[in-house]
């Protein structure tokens, strides 16, 4: 069993909340079904934006988000020449990259540097988990900043796979973003799941379709895709018949967008259950047994494979979250270099590492941009055996979809406590993301009051491309 969350893990959010009992936000729910099913792309408010195309190459994207802040100066930024309680215990390995050096535990990710760039000036002032996510996720600053007491709410700005959701339009039958293996959230923050990764202000039609559990393990099933136990197909559709009747009665009650949406939501979800194409694309059973061994038998390996699986047929924006280990994520405050070493870097390098591979060798690497990134950094002073919060400068990966391979872009000091050169903030990195998949920088959508929002509020890094 894995060791429980330690409150104090995050000091400065003060005694341990609990979570609410309540739905989570952007998880709709089909309760005459009992499905946990959260809400859907939209097929008949697809959008087009002009230039969407023409900018990067990239088709698709898998974001592997790490949540809970990797300390940069233990993973892609080391610091060999700094003091002892700078640069801590571990080495640091070449890679095909000149002048690119790498942690040692990154070893099998090492040899395929120069198929990532890494931006070393990622910075920002935001220590709090929550609101930095949100900023990181949309490329926008939330609602609330530097804040780990505010939830998500319809003020959010969406997630960048909603934003692909409202711009594209489904391929194969298959929703254009998911998430899995669920919503990031902190137990020691009051406000629980992380603002920005829901449809925010543009509705709950366009929330990724989230989905949960362990892939690893051989009883798992996307439970959104399960027909409950004994509900036959001709069960299911007299089922649809009624909620469509129940819904009638209801919106002649109340005409509200947000009743259309829901039915929306309903009508998609019969579609998604009764789709066998659909259902082939999430089956892992179907991956040979070396493959899914070459990815990782755990829960985030098995999560990165199946984002591959996903892209490859017809998803094209998949959100693999760090998930709940128990252990407080990559936030590192104790044990930083163990944790690191036996629980988070092994398989973090062992997925990215095959998912490059399984790309390139799929020749889909050109095609698809592959983000890894967390929401800050960590402190360069190690504080006993852990590292505090550091927003002020850390680290994050690109590869294909048009970024060119073995790039180092920005420099950190000589501590990683501040960028040296070419500060990158989190808005434009997002905006470099949205470059690669072709949204345009002048790019807007409506919001609820019709107001058109620019997408995206950074510049996109364009020296990364070609």
């Amino acid at each position: 069993m894995p060791t429980p969350i330690d409150p104090t893990a995050c000091p400065e959010f003060g005694q341990l909340q609990q979570l609410p009992r309540r739905t989570l936000l952007g998880a709709g729910s089909l309760g005459m079904l009992g499905l946990g099913l959260p809400a859907l792309w939209s097929r008949t408010t697809h959008a087009s934006v002009d230039g969407i195309t023409g900018l990067g190459q990239a088709k698709r994207c898998i974001f592997c988000f790490m949540w809970g802040g990797p300390s940069q100066l233990d993973t892609f930024d080391m610091k060999p020449e700094a003091p002892k309680e700078v640069r801590g215990s571990f080495q640091s390995i070449a890679t095909p990259v000149p002048g690119l050096q790498i942690c040692e535990h990154f070893r099998h990710l090492a040899p395929l540097m120069d198929r990532v760039a890494v931006v070393r000036s990622l910075t920002h002032d935001d220590p709090a988990h929550l609101s930095s996510a949100h900023t990181v996720l949309t490329g926008h600053l939330p609602p609330v900043n530097k804040s780990d007491a505010e939830p998500p709410s319809e003020r959010d700005t969406p997630h960048i796979g909603s934003v692909i959701a409202r711009l594209r339009a489904p391929q194969n039958g298959l929703p254009p973003a998911v998430t899995m293996p669920w919503l990031a959230y902190h137990p020691s923050a009051p406000g629980g799941v992380a603002p920005g990764q829901h449809g925010g202000w543009l509705g709950r039609a366009y929330d990724p379709l989230l989905v949960g559990g362990d892939p690893s393990q051989p009883d798992w099933n996307v439970p959104a895709l399960a027909l409950l136990d004994g509900l036959s197909s001709p069960r299911l559709l007299e089922r649809q018949r009624l909620l469509t009747d129940i819904d009638a009665q209801r919106r002649a009650l109340d005409r509200t967008a947000a009743g259309h949406s829901l039915s929306l939501q309903q009508e998609q979800a019969f579609g998604l259950l009764a789709s066998p194409n659909v259902r082939a694309a999430f089956d892992l059973q179907a991956e040979p047994d070396e493959v899914r061994d070459r990815f990782g038998r755990n829960i985030h390996g098995q999560c990165v494979l199946l984002a591959r699986r996903l892209i490859e047929r017809g998803v094209q924006l998949v959100s693999v979250n760090w998930h709940n280990d128990g252990r407080n994520f990559w936030d590192t405050h104790g044990n930083n270099f163990n944790r690191l070493q036996n629980d988070l870097i092994p398989p973090a390098d062992r997925a990215l590492t095959a998912l490059l591979t399984d790309l390139e060798d799929r020749g889909l690497l050109d095609e698809t941009l592959v983000v890894w990134v967390g929401e800050f950094g960590r402190r360069p002073q190690i504080n006993g055996d852990g590292r505090e919060h550091h927003p002020f400068c850390y680290s994050g990966l690109l590869a294909g979809g048009g970024i060119r391979g073995g790039s180092i872009y920005g420099r950190s000091d000589e501590t990683a406590n501040y960028p040296a050169e070419n500060p990158v903030t989190p808005q434009d990195f997002n905006a470099t993301v949205m470059h690669a998949l072709g949204i345009a920088d002048d790019a807007t959508l409506p919001d609820r009051t019709d107001r058109p929002v620019r997408l995206r509020h950074g510049h996109a890094i364009t020296e990364l491309f070609g």
